[in-house]
């Protein structure tokens, strides 16, 4: 029988982007360095990111702080919708107005957004082979991070919905053999000065 180790996922979203999505921000960019000083001392051996600009700048930046881990680009770490809910699996004072925000997302989002998350999970949780642990860092978006935790805790499959996750926060998901996914750590920002710490999120939700 092949011996498994326990996987330590850690997760981030991209740092603050431009208007357009194309670059990162001043404040996107301290936001990574700052992310990437705090994972000076965590054993990380890769970083995955998505394919999309603001994700792989945010990796290229925590990468410089972790010296020797390659950036490894992978389309399951990409920007889109994880999941798409039927009316009758969502709080029946909500359904309408979250389906009518779900279908203003671009047609590709929303339609290959489901085998993406799948191939996610398949990717990036789970045991590993071997006997020693593995740790990784996945540098990718909002939606992914709620599909991600949400699989952790096996919540209903539409509760990703909800979870909002700060740029350059840092969640980390333990996955030991022979015990269920363990959140460690969700959506920390104590390695950001204040004025950094609620970027993404809608202002009312800044608490």
């Amino acid at each position: 029988m092949t011996a498994t180790a326990a996987r330590y996922l850690y997760v981030t979203r991209h740092g603050q982007a431009s208007e357009d999505e194309t670059t990162l921000t001043g404040a996107g960019r301290r936001q990574a360095a700052l992310l990437g000083e705090r994972l000076r001392g965590a054993p990380i051996t890769a970083i995955h990111h998505g394919p999309l600009p603001r994700a792989e700048q945010t990796a290229r930046l925590v990468g410089e702080q972790l010296p020797g881990v390659p950036l490894l680009r992978s389309e399951p770490a990409g920007d889109y919708i994880p999941y798409l809910p039927s009316r009758e699996e969502l709080p029946a004072d909500s359904a309408d107005q979250t389906l009518a925000r779900l279908a203003e997302f671009p047609a590709a989002e929303r339609e290959l957004g489901p085998g993406l998350a799948e191939e996610a999970l398949a990717w990036f949780t789970g045991t590993v082979e071997g006997d020693k642990p593995r740790h990784e860092l996945l540098v990718t978006h909002n939606f992914l991070v709620g599909w991600l935790v949400r699989a952790a805790l096996d919540a209903p499959k539409w509760r990703w919905l909800g979870l909002n996750h700060a740029n350059a926060g840092l969640t980390v998901i333990r996955y030991a053999p022979g015990r269920p996914p363990a959140l460690l750590l969700y959506n920390d920002t104590g390695h950001l000065p204040a004025e950094l710490r609620w970027t993404g999120f809608p202002p009312e939700l800044h608490i």
